[in-house]
């Protein structure tokens, strides 16, 4: 009987120390990840990594941490946690495997927001479709077209495909074809042009206009018509500039041809008959 209640001290005392000792794993682990997700942030934040990827890989850092001390202290407990963490493996393999397009597309959100391609605000074309960048998420990124609707393309599409940033660059060229009859006096055509150009505030300098004759086409001569504006008066210059091209014409008794086409009627004999 003595020897049965001194075993059972022992082993009491033992179990003891093991609960205290992953207690103390826990308390201990639990600080540390703390302290590595906030050195996380600060690096993150000195290399002016976006906020959401930033929030985002500290919080998966600590999450990380704590597993493993979690590990610790069952092993602390002399429990086994082999089995456990290979079927937590397995788990994790076969949810991989389900959700790999939004894996596919969470990865493409990490690359979007460090190389930022775009930014919040600018006008693109990409994953088939095009408008103004709202929101970069991990997973998403939310849109609005023209005429003002959302739309949520998955990041997977946008890296995928050619993307089309008209908002990158300060300056953008507008090109126009214009067709002017072959009895047009090309000369004329061209000062014209050029004054349209001049009287246009919004038409920059440097770069330097491209005009010229095209093509000899089938109905008309085509002249490129290229000016350089800033980038917010791409689209009310174009169409501004569009207008007075049919105005100033008119004006100057310079004709736009358009196709035509003579149709001949040849009737039978039996068909006259």
């Amino acid at each position: 009987m003595n020897v049965t209640m001194l075993e059972i001290k022992q082993t009491l005392a033992s179990y003891g120390l093991n609960v205290l000792g992953a207690i103390a794993t826990v308390v201990i682990g639990l600080f540390v990840a703390k302290l590595v997700r906030k050195l996380m942030k600060k690096v993150l934040e000195a290399r002016k990594v976006d906020e959401t990827l930033s929030g985002f890989v500290c919080s998966l850092t600590y999450g990380a941490v704590v597993a493993l001390v979690i590990v610790s202290a069952l092993e602390r407990l002399g429990l086994e946690t082999a089995s456990a963490v290979a079927v937590l493996g397995a788990v994790g393999l076969a949810v991989g495997l389900a959700l790999q397009g939004t894996l596919a597309s969470f990865a493409s959100g990490v690359l979007l927001i460090l190389f930022k391609p775009f930014r919040v605000g600018d006008f693109i074309e990409g994953g088939g479709t095009s408008g103004i960048v709202e929101e970069i998420g991990i997973f998403n990124t939310e849109m609005r077209t023209g005429d003002n609707k959302k739309i949520i393309v998955p990041n997977a599409n946008l890296t995928g495909d050619n993307i089309v940033n008209y908002s990158a660059k300060d300056t953008r060229r507008i090109d126009l074809v214009v067709g002017v009859s072959y009895d047009d006096d090309l000369d004329k055509v061209r000062k014209v042009l050029e004054q349209i150009l001049a009287d246009d505030e919004r038409i920059l300098d440097d770069p330097e206009p491209t005009i010229g004759v095209l093509e000899l086409a089938d109905s008309s001569v085509n002249f490129v018509f290229r000016p350089w504006v800033k980038a917010s008066d791409w689209w009310p210059t174009m169409l501004a500039l569009q207008e007075q091209i049919k105005k100033r014409f008119d004006a100057e008794g310079i004709s736009i041809p358009f196709p035509q086409r003579d149709v001949h009627l040849i009737q039978s004999k039996e068909g006259a008959a």
